[in-house]
Order: structure tokens, then C-alpha cells, then sequence
């Protein structure tokens, strides 16, 4: 017996009903990406945002942190020797006054470890009194002291400086201590071209590689909301200053702040030393807005978020400070003729 294939197929019906499931199931999968694909990019521009203004304000916590830090980018020692008191010259002078560095000072030669560098790289003074001149230590046993740098001469590889004890070529010269305006004070203590709320001033080595830098934080959320960071050498000539421009940009998309909360705000103390007041920045609040870069496609709106640094203190700036309260005045050094110059 032959068996015969049945060659009937779906019904129309069937067919209309396994259709409308499929739209069905179809519909509910796409809902179901386009949704996923919106909470990603939610996540995506609160991740980029986050990930953007944690990084500008862990690097600023650092560099203020490092603020003030004094050093040299080698070591140094006296080439030759700084005779006693009445002895031939160059010898040490009773008459050195530490506010009038060129009385009674003395030009020695200076030697360093590093062949790449001048031995008096990134020593420091300007003409007139103190306070724009370096104070350097000079390691010597007994006769260890703190002395006043008048002058320095790079091609001569000398320095003048005002010496009461009598040394030993090849003793150590070191600069101890820090800056007190390693933190640049606010406008409003009386500093000429100082820090304000849009823009923080630093200097000192805050990198910690022995070479002192000159750093300029820019705030501005209302023209380019961008916050900038610039960074050049302690010595820079000022025609020669960076400008702002995009390398420079450290975070973009800021935005002023809740309530119009400065982004920069400064808690400082004056202590007068010899007659000369120093101004002394012992803790930086930082306050930063930024928005997300994209329009959130759940909201229909850029996201906002608030980060705020309180009390970050420049431990080189109070330390320093700490010194000069309990009488150690010769740990303080001033800022160099060259960062005022960088200020405006």
C-alpha cells in the first residue's frame, strides 16, 4: 500500500497569529536595547565626568601638598675655603647683617655633582635687602650656619654671601626650610597680583625632582568653563609666561558653583620677622562644578556635579611656620624676584 504525504501547510491565520508574536517579542527586545543603550550613556558621561574632575583635584591636592618645597637640583659644596674672621680672603666678616645680605659679604667659588648643571643652578637673590634672597645652610660640623646669598654669578660659578663662620672647602650647602608664599597669598591680605578666587598661585619644587616650577591654576566657569593648569620654570622671563591656551586645559565643561561658592578660598596668617611681615597660606579650599559633556538621554539634560576639597594644607608652608612661632626665623625663605615678576 502506497502512503500518501500529506503537502498541506500553515493556515493564514497561523501565520497572522505567529507574526503578531514575533512583533511582539521583537518589540519588547528592541525596547529593551534602546533603554540599555541610554542607561550606558548615562553611565558613560557621570563616569567620564567623575573620572575627569577626580583626576584635576587628586593633581591639585599634590601639587599643593608640595607647595613652598625649597631645593637644588644637585649637590653643592664650597669649592674653596672661607678663612676666619681677619684672615686672607675670602674670609668670614663680623659685620654680616642677614637684612643687608652685601655687608660685609665674600665671593666664593661653588662646585656641583651633576656635570649637566651650573653649580649655582636654581640658587637665587636680586639687588637691595631681604627679603628676596636665598638663605643656604652650610653643613659643617661646629660651624655649621645659615647664610644670606647677595649675588649670584653662573658663568663664574660664584656666590656672595655673607658668612660669620669660617669653612672648609667642600662643606655642603643646602637650602632649609621653605618658602612662606610657596602658596601665592590672596589679593585680599594685601599680596600685590596674589591668588583670588578664579586662580591659585604656587611655586617651590612641586614635582620633587630638585628643579623648582612656577604653577597657575585657572578657574573660569563663566567664559571658557575650562580650569586650566599652567606650569613653568621658577625663572621663567615673563615675556616668555605660557599663555591659556588648550594644552593648558586641565578639565573642561566647568560650571560656576552652587550658590556662588568661590572655586578657590584661602585661610592665611601674618607673622612679622625682623620687621618684615610674611604672609603665610596654611590651608587651600577648592570648589569645582562640572557637566557632563553630553545631553543625558534620560533626563534631556546635561548632569552636574560638585566636588569640594576642604582644608588642604601646603605641609612645606606650615611647617615653615610652625618654625618661625617657636623662634626658628632663619627656615624662611622668601620668595624669589623672579616668581614676583611671573605674578601678573
Amino acid at each position: 500500500m502506497t502512503r500518501i504525504r500529506s503537502e498541506s501547510g500553515f493556515s493564514l491565520v497561523e501565520l497572522l497569529v505567529a507574526t503578531g508574536l514575533l512583533l511582539v517579542v521583537s518589540g519588547i527586545v528592541t525596547s529593551a536595547l534602546v533603554q540599555m543603550a541610554s542607561s550606558q550613556q548615562t553611565i558613560f558621561n557621570r563616569t567620564e565626568m567623575h573620572s575627569g574632575i577626580r583626576g584635576a583635584t587628586e593633581l591639585l591636592q599634590q601639587e599643593v601638598g608640595q607647595a613652598g618645597r625649597i631645593t637644588l637640583p644637585a649637590t653643592v659644596t664650597l669649592q674653596q675655603a672661607v678663612n676666619p674672621i681677619g684672615g686672607a680672603a675670602p674670609a668670614a666678616s663680623a659685620a654680616c647683617e642677614s637684612g643687608a645680605p652685601g655687608t660685609g659679604a665674600v665671593t666664593v667659588r661653588v662646585t656641583s655633582d651633576s656635570p649637566d648643571l651650573n653649580a649655582v643652578s636654581g640658587m637665587f637673590a636680586s639687588a637691595g635687602g631681604a627679603p628676596s634672597h636665598e638663605l643656604l645652610t652650610i653643613l659643617d660640623g661646629d660651624s655649621q650656619e645659615s647664610v644670606t646669598i647677595a649675588s649670584v654669578d653662573a658663568a663664574a660659578s660664584t656666590i656672595t654671601a655673607c658668612f660669620k663662620n669660617a669653612h672648609a672647602a667642600g662643606a655642603v650647602l643646602v637650602p632649609l626650610g621653605a618658602f612662606a608664599t610657596g602658596i601665592i597669598p590672596p589679593i585680599d591680605s594685601g599680596m600685590l597680583n596674589g591668588s583670588s578666587a578664579t586662580v591659585l598661585k604656587m611655586y617651590g619644587d612641586i614635582n620633587g625632582d630638585g628643579r623648582m616650577v612656577y604653577v597657575e591654576y585657572t578657574c573660569d566657569a563663566t567664559g571658557s568653563h575650562n580650569f586650566y593648569r599652567n606650569v613653568m620654570p621658577f625663572d621663567t622671563l615673563p615675556a616668555d609666561k605660557p599663555p591659556l591656551t588648550v594644552s593648558r586645559i586641565l578639565l573642561a565643561n566647568v560650571v560656576p558653583n552652587p550658590d556662588g561658592t568661590d572655586c578657590f578660598r584661602y585661610q592665611s596668617v601674618t607673622l612679622t620677622v625682623g620687621g618684615t611681615p610674611f604672609t603665610f597660606v596654611l590651608d587651600v579650599a577648592l570648589t569645582l562644578t562640572v557637566e557632563t559633556a553630553q545631553i543625558d538621554p534620560i533626563t534631556k539634560q546635561k548632569q552636574n556635579e560638585t566636588k569640594a576639597l576642604l582644608n588642604v594644607s601646603p605641609r612645606n608652608v606650615f611647617n615653615v611656620w610652625m618654625l618661625a612661632s617657636i623662634g626658628y626665623t632663619d627656615r624662611i625663605q622668601s620668595m624669589p624676584a623672579s616668581v614676583t615678576a611671573l605674578l601678573p
